[in-house]
């Protein structure tokens, strides 16, 4: 187990020297109501005062329910400005400007959401001369369980580097709310979802698998099947000309 004491202090520092670097004056980032979002929501507020998280709902029942209510529990115990966009108004005249053009497909659609939070995030940031902070992990980074130009989209990453479980110690080091610790992880993206239904493995699987431990063949096929899909959305832009 990592030494949280000293990781709050070496991720506090950073932020602060992100932020001091790039003469902006504060931070924007989603506050969904889970694991990823507590922490950074946690973290960046101990960096930095001027710390505002957005609750931005968009279509599904959970958003408006137990996430927001998890959201604004963390917010209140942190101490961390908070304000709610709701999305779905917005989704859908995105749905309804793309009718004619092309049939959304159910990933498309899905994708709807976590790219019109990040346009909001950035539409803020940029009117208030503030840094996106990023709430991506390194479990779900390596399998790409995330939009890309959505919630994978951020000036920088505090927890970038942390699996799973490390998040899940990290916030009991922190004393985080216990419905954020104990609820099953989920993007919300339409009802019923789960992030480790929709992956196909649990997170314990696979951080195991990325802690170098032996899987069954059927897990450790899946987590690499998962990862070589998945590798555009690590590799970033492909450009003509670009050497390594």
């Amino acid at each position: 187990m990592r030494d949280y004491e000293a990781e709050f202090e070496k991720r506090t520092a950073f932020i602060r020297s992100v932020l001091e670097q790039s003469g902006c004056e504060g931070i924007v980032y989603g506050n969904s109501g889970g694991k990823d979002s507590a922490l950074v929501g946690i973290l960046c507020k101990a960096a930095c005062d001027n710390t505002v998280g957005l609750i931005l709902p968009c279509t599904t029942k959970r958003n408006y329910d137990e996430d927001a209510a998890d959201a604004e529990e963390v917010a209140q115990r942190y101490h961390i400005e908070t304000r709610t966009v709701d999305l779905t108004p917005v989704k859908e005249a995105e749905r309804k400007a793309l009718d004619g053009v092309t049939v959304l497909n159910e990933g498309a659609l899905a994708n709807l959401a976590p790219r019109i939070r990040m346009l909001t995030l950035y539409a803020v940031a940029a009117s208030e001369n503030r840094l996106v902070a990023g709430t991506g992990n390194r479990s779900e980074a390596y399998v790409g369980y995330f939009t890309k130009w959505g919630d994978g989209a951020c000036d920088f990453n505090p927890i970038a580097d942390l699996t799973v479980t490390e998040i899940y110690e990290f916030l009991r080091y922190l004393d985080a709310p216990r419905r954020v610790q104990e609820k099953a992880p989920s993007a919300a993206l339409f009802d019923g979802q789960t992030d480790e239904g929709e992956m196909g493995v649990t997170y314990q699987a696979l951080d195991a698998f990325l802690r170098g431990e032996e899987l069954p063949d059927g897990q450790r096929q899946r987590v690499e099947q998962l990862h070589r899909k998945s590798e555009h959305k690590r590799q970033g832009v492909i450009c003509y000309g670009k050497t390594e």
